[in-house]
């Protein structure tokens, strides 16, 4: 697995979590990496980017609660979410783009991240 996320689990709603990402073996992520979500019966979205530059883009339902973060030397990224509620029950997959040749995309397994009312 080229992305190796961990961090998920079980909180009730208002909790907190901290989700972790990093590059396995060689992998060099030099361009965007990113969390995105499944939940049951609806399709993968985006939740939060950020470049290697440090621009960062979120959802607006995540907005104010959820930080993304990456350290560039270490190939991780970070994805600080608090104020949860059950709507962010999801799978979050951490995702990379190598942009330097061969360019290719990169994804974890995904982490459960489950959240009680």
């Amino acid at each position: 697995v080229p992305l190796v996320e961990s961090g998920g689990g079980f909180v009730q709603a208002g909790g907190s979590l901290r989700l972790s990402c990093a590059a396995s073996g060689t992998i060099v992520i030099d361009n965007v990496m990113g969390w995105y979500r499944q939940a049951p019966g609806k399709q993968r979205e985006s939740v939060a980017t950020i470049t290697s530059g440090g621009t960062t883009n979120y959802r607006d339902s995540v907005k104010g609660r959820f930080t993304i973060s990456r350290d560039t030397a270490k190939n991780t990224v970070y994805l600080q979410m608090s104020g949860l509620n059950p709507e962010d029950t999801a799978v979050y997959y951490c995702f990379g783009n190598k942009k330097s040749w061969p360019p290719r995309d990169y994804w974890g397994q995904g982490t459960q991240v489950t959240v009680s009312s």
